[in-house]
């Protein structure tokens, strides 16, 4: 071999041994860290688009069942009055005055030389009544009433008189004069005090002398006291 050709023998071996060794790492051959990073490239294909999941429809809320007719409510019982207290133990506590429409009425001839009469009232209800304070007495059609002669008991002491029982007052006649007047009858309502509407009861008094002098006495239980006020 001529000297020219081995020359050109070594200069090949040395550039391939030069390429050698300044050729790519095993790291860089392998995509080490002394390889470059390679971006890769962004997708333009259109992204699938995502399908709406269809929604059942919501039921209408079931109605409950219709009720069966309303038991009507009981009716509210009225309160239970209230019982009254024990009745008083006074066996009179309930005892009314007497009027006209509980008693007869008689009128009697006590005394003539002074045209005196006796009064008397019988209790003919089925109930027993009191009879308070005077009689109040007048004189037919003439005016005016006999004065009250003495005092009368009150309320509480006044007579009680029980069915058929009687009470009397005296009806003391005037004197006569000039001015005085005879009626054959008078009339009679009881004192009841309150505004109770009466029925006059009459009697039979006749040639009573009617003057400013004339007076009747409170109730009594007896006769004898009546006359002798």
């Amino acid at each position: 071999m001529s000297s020219v050709r081995r020359a050109a023998a070594v200069l090949v071996a040395v550039s391939a041994l030069a390429l050698t060794a300044c050729g790519p790492s095993e790291d860089g051959a392998a995509g080490g860290s002394g390889a470059p990073s390679v971006t890769p490239p962004v997708s333009t294909a259109p992204s699938t688009p995502v399908k709406p999941t269809p929604t059942k429809p919501t039921k209408p809320a079931e109605s409950a069942e219709p009720s069966g007719p309303a038991t009507p409510s009981k009716p509210v019982k009225p309160s239970t009055p209230a019982k009254p207290g024990s009745p008083s133990t006074d066996p009179d506590y309930d005892v009314f005055p007497c009027s006209t429409y509980d008693v007869t009425f008689t009128a009697s001839l006590a005394e003539s030389t002074t045209s005196s009469y006796l009064l008397k009232v019988t209790n003919k209800s089925g109930k027993p009544c009191r009879v308070l304070d005077h009689p109040i007495v007048t004189f037919g059609d003439l005016d005016g009433r006999a004065n009250e002669r003495g005092a009368a008991p009150g309320i509480e002491d006044a007579i009680r008189l029980a069915p058929g029982e009687s009470a009397y007052a005296g009806l003391m006649g005037g004197l006569k004069g000039a001015t005085s007047k005879t009626v054959s009858s008078i009339a009679m309502t009881m004192n009841t005090e309150s505004d109770l509407k009466q029925v006059p009861l009459k009697a039979s008094t006749p040639g009573f002398n009617v003057s400013p002098d004339n007076s009747v006495t409170a109730w009594m239980d007896n006769a004898e006291d009546a006359l002798s006020l």
